[in-house]
């Protein structure tokens, strides 16, 4: 049976379809004791191809909070109850503590804090995330034509209400990014909070990233299938990646307490942003900026040499993060958003950006039942609109993605 996906204008969330649905059917419960009481546990490879194990002989994430931006964490649930400590919803139709699962896709919040900060169901059962004793913040929204806002008030609320990292697994498919969005995320900014965003999928028609993942100083994830090669669906591309992490063959648990595979950058992104909070707790003296440039310093340098488009840095490394040693930074290896608005702003009036525009969403998508994903609207479509044929506003589009890639180039040379 085939369902027709939410159109979502503007802003999509990060899952990529699956090749194979009978793949997503739900994973084993626990059967027996032992070393390894049920598959779940067994199916979370990148615990050690990531050096996460290892990283916990150090910390597990006591002391730091993740904040999840997305559907909402459903209460209930073993893994995740012991982990939410607080919540809000800014959909106004979720409830006030950011616990009731909202869309066509409400399991996508509970996927994603599973892998940030799930606690498991007992020593060696259940989803466990990468910071295991990493609070959580559950924040619900909507994905529709008012969602750039409460992304805004959302990260905002983060920061006010104690997230040391925000976790955002949604794309809005564009370079561009509302002006309310750059006073957020300077907040953030301004106050120390490491925020993590999804590089988005091709096979949800994200072809290469967009807002959040092109705003200087976030850290940007791709996807990595389990060989450690950039997936074709799972992931996408753009000199903005900081760091890949794995997006295919993840296992996560659902609202109902259930287990399911799932892929996308949605899954890669949370693995990070778990791990960023074991860098903070390992080394809390040091500000966002060291942070992430222990992150970037220490990945597996995969693809061509240095940085590129498909991998970032490389491969993320818990155990490298965490224990080695780098050297210090004065300032945002990823960029910095102040000084590009500084540079940039003047150009962007507010009709270039897609949340200050009215258009229809093109024609809905459909998805097999059981992949546990919500396919985007191509927005990246809409550039047949016939105010982007206009010369002037083309004009400005070059001038702003150009100036988009010399920051980070510019930024990528400082290091």
């Amino acid at each position: 049976m085939r369902r027709a996906a939410v159109g979502l204008a503007g802003l999509i969330l990060a899952l990529a379809p699956s090749a194979a649905p009978a793949a997503l059917a739900e994973v084993s419960a626990p059967q027996t004791a032992g070393a390894a009481a049920d598959g779940v546990r067994d199916a979370q490879y990148w615990l050690d191809d990531l050096g996460i194990r290892t990283a916990w002989q150090t910390t597990r994430g006591a002391g730091q909070t993740i904040a999840i931006i997305d559907t909402g964490v459903a209460s209930g649930v073993a893994e995740l109850d012991a982990a939410v400590t607080g919540g809000a919803d800014f959909s106004g139709s979720g409830s006030s503590d950011g616990r009731t699962p909202l869309g066509e896709s409400s399991e996508h919040g509970t996927l994603v804090a599973s892998l940030a900060a799930g606690r498991g169901t007992g020593a060696a059962s259940g989803v466990i995330g990468a910071a295991p004793e990493a609070d959580l913040l559950a924040i619900s929204i909507s994905f529709g034509s008012d969602s750039d806002d409460q992304i805004a008030e959302a990260v905002v609320w983060a920061v006010d209400n104690g997230a040391t990292v925000i976790n955002m697994s949604l794309t809005r498919n564009t370079l561009d990014w509302p002006t309310s969005w750059d006073d957020a995320f300077l907040y953030a900014a301004d106050h120390d909070v490491v925020i993590v965003v999804a590089a988005g999928n091709r096979g949800s028609g994200t072809e290469r990233v967009g807002a959040p993942a092109t705003i200087p100083g976030v850290l940007t994830v791709a996807g990595v299938t389990r060989a450690g090669v950039a997936s074709i669906d799972a992931s996408s591309q753009g000199i903005t990646i900081g760091v890949a992490a794995p997006s295919e063959s993840l296992v996560g648990v659902t609202p109902s307490g259930g287990y399911v595979s799932w892929q996308g950058t949605s899954g890669a992104t949370p693995i990070v942003a778990g791990i960023v909070a074991l860098v903070r707790a390992a080394h809390p003296d040091l500000d966002a900026a060291n942070v992430i440039q222990r992150v970037l310093a220490t990945a597996r340098d995969d693809g061509p040499e240095g940085p590129d488009v498909s991998y970032g840095y490389g491969i993320v490394d818990a155990s490298a993060a965490v224990s080695a040693d780098v050297a210090a930074v004065d300032a945002n290896p990823l960029g910095d958003l102040r000084e590009w608005i500084g540079l940039h702003r003047h150009v962007a009036t507010a009709s270039v950006f897609p949340g200050d525009r009215a258009a229809s969403p093109p024609a809905e998508p459909v998805v097999d039942e059981a992949v546990p994903v919500v396919l985007s609207p191509a927005w990246w479509q809409l550039a047949a609109l016939p105010w982007l044929a206009t010369g002037i506003l083309a004009y400005i589009a070059v001038g702003f993605t150009w100036g988009l890639a010399l920051h980070f180039r510019r930024a990528r040379a400082s290091d």
